[in-house]
């Protein structure tokens, strides 16, 4: 399992290195593991119109999606250097669409520095299209 987080981060901050990241100046990278073994891995892409640009989570499910795969196993991101980000709210929903609550999170900054682990089921709680059992 530590050699699959290993290699995941590793692809993550591999990818960051070809982010287009103009206006932000925040290179992000993600890696995903597929359900098939494969690594799919995208960067950000910034546009001078933002709503036009694309999340480096985005950017791995769609090569995933566009490659064959639609399950997963995890997600690496690496960003940032002391402050490591979290997926946005727009990718936190495509993530629910392709992941199941459970599947792990690990993000960390783009240089060495502490892994965080967290699930998408923790990221986007009641996400639209999971289903949750109310009691009374």
């Amino acid at each position: 399992m530590k050699e699959m987080v290993v290699a995941l981060i590793a692809a993550a901050r591999k990818a960051a290195e070809g982010a287009y990241c103009p206006y932000s100046n925040y290179p992000v990278g993600a890696a995903l593991l597929g359900l098939d073994g494969v690594i799919y891995s995208g960067c950000n892409v910034e546009n001078a119109s933002y709503g036009l640009s694309i999340c480096a989570e985005r950017a791995a499910i769609f090569n995933a999606v566009g490659s064959g795969c639609q399950q997963f196993v995890a997600l690496a991101l690496a960003a940032g250097q002391d402050h490591p980000a979290t997926p946005c709210g727009a990718c936190r929903q495509v993530l629910a669409e392709f992941c199941g609550q459970e599947i792990p999170v690990y993000y960390t900054g783009l240089n060495n520095g502490p892994v965080f682990t967290t699930t998408v089921g923790e990221l986007l709680p009641l996400a639209f299209g999971w289903q949750k059992e109310l009691t009374s």
